[in-house]
């Protein structure tokens, strides 16, 4: 199983309605082919190193990750997250 981390750390003008459709739409992901396990959710710690989003997908393998990145729903979805985002950071790893 492959898991990918991702954390979006909004550009401060961003309001909060643009925040949970960002949220959303990573969410409506989950049905795409090669995920075994999806979860969104909004930082609430909120501490100084915090980002405001946090993804972890779980997939069944490199391959799905590949196809994952490349699917047109998905790259909808990264296109508008980096529109909004002043950073983004990732990590995949072996579980």
């Amino acid at each position: 199983m492959l898991v990918h981390v991702v954390c979006f750390r909004y550009k401060k003008d961003i309001d909060a309605a643009a925040r949970t459709q960002h949220r959303e739409r990573l969410h409506a992901l989950r049905d795409l082919d090669g995920i075994i396990d999806l979860r969104v959710g909004e930082d609430v710690v909120r501490s100084q190193r915090s980002y405001d989003t946090g993804l972890v997908i779980a997939f069944h393998d490199r391959a799905a990750l590949d196809a994952y990145q490349t699917h047109p729903r998905h790259v909808a979805v990264a296109q508008f997250g980096q529109a909004n985002c002043e950073s983004v950071v990732t990590v995949d790893f072996e579980s």
